[in-house]
């Protein structure tokens, strides 16, 4: 943002503020994991923030800085300027997502929104704006301590539960206060398992709209006494919660993907886009799929991709051609099927344009599609075929991603060694317990 619309959007923030009596305004920022941090400020301090920024220790903050360097500034993007519904409107309380900035005024590596501006100034020299439609869904429960669904229905199932189609409808008119359009909603494949879809917008935008809409899933069902969870695989034998993600480079108002030629209506930087998405995919795992528990998703039998495949049809494959439809040119898409709704949505968009990027880059072109169930060819087949596998559990995907040059310079140094430094102590952890399962199969027998 240039200093002109800078100023002019801080105008804006100021009159509204004013305006709507707001006397809290959160300052929100992600940590490398993708949680949610913040504070607040009253009104009184909003210009100098919006000026120079607030300090905070960020000693503290997952994949931040040690304790000797911990002083760090927020500086609020006044464009992410929204009142925040769920709370009281006298006072309002409003919410800004800030870009963390060093105690001189530098950009601070460690920051994740930073890492994605990255992505996308690149994508735009090459004279391209990188457009992403998520697909988050999520489990309602009765508490965070037992996993007691409140519903058996089905996909797309219209359940009689009042109670869930009231989580849905608060939950759509919260974010659609907040500034961020929803397309639909429907009930997915497991017992109380959700999906809003929120409309396909430019990849930043889209990723504090992913962290926003987070929020108010679990806010909106904490008011009703419930628990709302994006863990990939809380139910044993269902399917977990994916996070498909739509995506497409325009240049201007054309959209880069659309060939009305080709069978698969394709242009040829959409097919090398692809085929940089699958030729890295083993790579972007651990990104898009981030914690021990993801892994349990990511297994045959679950609707969840395992193998390195594409196809137009076939939901099984990693990487989907949602169906065209004529005179609708700019939604021409490529869907990416492998992420999981817990992770850090900045670092999971950097590397899939990142590894997309590279494909056009090398000209890369994609093989042949599957269209077939290629959970049902044997090994033999598949490996016949070319057909890769993703990582099977997190440990393989570490090792993948910290020999990932890709993946290295699409995150940044700072970035991409806190990330495999929390992810081996991750898996250090999980590999010293001893799980229920292993106690009752083997402690009556052995």
């Amino acid at each position: 943002m240039n200093n002109r619309k800078r100023s002019e959007a801080i105008d804006y923030v100021l009159k509204t503020a004013k305006e709507k009596n707001v006397k809290f305004i959160w300052l929100w920022f992600s940590d490398i994991l993708g949680f949610l941090k913040g504070f607040s400020i009253t009104v009184e301090e909003l210009p100098e923030a919006l000026e120079d920024g607030m300090g905070f220790d960020g000693s503290s903050i997952e994949g931040f800085v040690r304790i000797d360097e911990s002083d760090m500034i927020a500086l609020p993007d006044p464009d992410t300027f929204q009142l925040v519904p769920w709370r009281p409107q006298e006072p309002a309380v409003a919410r800004m997502f800030c870009d963390i900035l060093r105690p001189g005024g530098e950009p601070f590596e460690g920051d994740t929104r930073l890492v994605l501006k990255k992505n996308l100034e690149r994508a735009a020299k090459m004279g391209y704006t990188f457009y992403t439609g998520p697909e988050l869904e999520y489990f309602y429960f009765k508490s965070p301590d037992n996993p007691e669904p409140l519903d058996f229905g089905g996909y797309f199932e219209m359940t009689p539960q009042d109670m869930v189609h009231n989580l849905r409808r608060e939950t759509i008119l919260s974010l659609e206060a907040m500034g961020i359009g929803v397309e639909y909603t429907h009930h997915e494949v497991a017992p109380s398992q959700h999906e809003i879809d929120m409309r396909y917008t430019d990849a930043l935008n889209m990723a504090d709209s992913v962290m926003t809409y987070r929020m108010v899933v679990k806010q909106v069902a904490q008011k009703y006494g419930l628990y709302a969870t994006f863990m990939p695989k809380p139910l044993a034998g269902q399917n977990g919660s994916g996070m498909h993600v739509h995506q497409s480079l325009f240049s201007g108002d054309r959209n880069a993907f659309f060939d009305p030629a080709d069978g698969y209506h394709l242009s040829k930087i959409a097919k090398s886009y692809l085929a940089g998405l699958l030729k890295y995919a083993p790579e972007i795992t651990l990104i898009c799929n981030q914690w021990v528990n993801s892994y349990k998703r990511i297994i045959p039998g679950y609707e969840a991709p395992v193998y390195v495949t594409w196809a137009k049809r076939n939901r099984a494959d990693l990487v989907r051609i949602p169906e065209y439809k004529p005179g609708k040119e700019k939604s021409t898409r490529i869907e990416f099927r492998s992420p999981d709704p817990a992770c850090n949505p900045y670092l999971a968009f950097s590397v899939m344009l990142a590894a997309g990027l590279k494909g056009i880059e090398d000209h890369l072109e994609p093989p042949p599609p599957v269209e077939e169930n290629v959970f049902e060819m044997t090994e033999a087949e598949r490996r016949g075929r070319g057909i890769n596998t993703l990582p099977a559990n997190l440990w393989e995907a570490i090792e993948i991603t910290s020999k990932s040059d890709l993946v290295r310079q699409a995150l940044g140094e700072h970035v991409f060694n806190a990330f495999i430094g929390n992810k081996t102590i991750e898996w250090d952890n999980y590999r010293s317990q001893v799980t229920d399962w292993e106690l009752k199969r083997y402690l009556p027998i052995l």
